[in-house]
């Protein structure tokens, strides 16, 4: 392999039912970022239905180019429609990078792109840069959380990471910004579709995703119970946050998975974190540290959650939430 054929850093553009999905357009800043190490450009591979349109937003958040793959067959995620265009358009291109977002389409789209261009994927990382030697440098977390293994893809092309949802920081949109689009004709073996799309079904539980929350009330270990985690809705509901839980909840069967925090659960950056009950494992701080700002509850003084937050406050968090409710409540009220 003639690795010096390949250039550039390429992003998936997820986009579901023609709305691009956030993770997206963090990765584009991410790529904005080793983009300009390398010295090379951002390209957003941007597969979808008359959606067009839509790839000048990518272009006003980071890309220089937009490759857009408009068919009918791409118009709902199916796995062999969409490996097909991304592999073609990869083997045209020859990207040295590409980066998807670790969500439930990622996460099926990644092995199958990496499997038929023969080349390694990193999955789920937390990290990405350069190396002196203009490697791609992809660290995420290994042995359960306890410490950071950092992958290179040395010897084929493209390097591929996937990385989850809220790890990456957005660029600053610029809709002054030019670039190029350019369409792609994808010649579909349609000999291959053995799924084909029959219903969609949607749940709809009235609830703001946790990662897109500004505000999270989080609960642990420590609070124990379904009445408990009626407290620090109380408590939310007063202050207008989301309700989100530690894994020792989920497991328990108290919270429901989609609002886990951590390794294994979400990564949130909320304006306000305010963790009620827990200890501060290294598997759940992967998941909320870069929160801008931080508030702790906890018994143990010695928690390791005291270790990343911006204030502490020792004590029962049953007894301590509901007083900050009352307390906020009449402030509230008083504006």
């Amino acid at each position: 392999m003639n690795k010096a054929e390949y250039k550039d850093v390429y992003v998936y553009a997820e986009q579901r039912e023609g709305k691009i999905q956030s993770v997206a357009l963090e990765l584009l800043g991410k790529a904005r970022v080793l983009a300009d190490a390398l010295g090379e450009k951002v390209v957003a591979l941007f597969p979808g239905y008359k959606n067009k349109e839509a790839a000048n937003e990518l272009i006003a958040w980071g890309a220089d180019k937009v490759i857009v793959m408009d068919a009918p067959e791409l118009e709902n995620y199916l796995t062999e429609q969409y490996s097909q265009a991304m592999s073609q358009a990869i083997d045209k291109y020859k990207p040295s990078i590409v980066l998807l977002g670790a969500t439930t389409i990622g996460r099926d789209l990644g092995p199958r792109l990496a499997s038929r261009l023969a080349t390694g994927l990193t999955a789920d990382c937390t990290s990405l840069d350069i190396s002196e030697q203009r490697e791609l440098l992809m660290t995420r977390p290994a042995f359960g959380g306890n410490l950071m293994a950092t992958i290179m893809c040395t010897d084929h092309r493209p390097q591929m990471s996937t990385v989850r949802p809220g790890v990456m920081q957005k660029g600053v949109k610029d809709t002054n910004r030019k670039g190029e689009i350019e369409v792609l004709d994808i010649k579909f073996d349609s000999s291959k579709f053995k799924v084909k799309l029959v219903e969609k079904v949607k749940e709809n539980k009235g609830k703001v995703d946790i990662t897109e929350a500004k505000i999270l009330v989080s609960g642990g270990r420590g609070v124990g119970n379904k009445e408990g985690f009626a407290k620090l809705q109380a408590l939310a509901d007063v202050i207008g946050a989301q309700v989100s839980s530690s894994r020792a909840m989920v497991d328990a069967g108290v919270m429901p998975h989609e609002v886990q925090v951590g390794q294994t659960g979400k990564t949130v950056r909320p304006a306000l974190y305010l963790a009620c009950g827990i200890s501060g494992a290294i598997q759940h701080l992967a998941g909320m540290e870069e929160s801008d700002f931080i508030i702790a509850i906890n018994k143990d003084k010695f928690a390791p959650i005291f270790g990343v937050a911006d204030v502490g406050i020792v004590g029962d968090a049953h007894k301590i939430v509901p007083l900050l409710t009352e307390k906020l409540s009449k402030l509230v009220t008083k504006k």
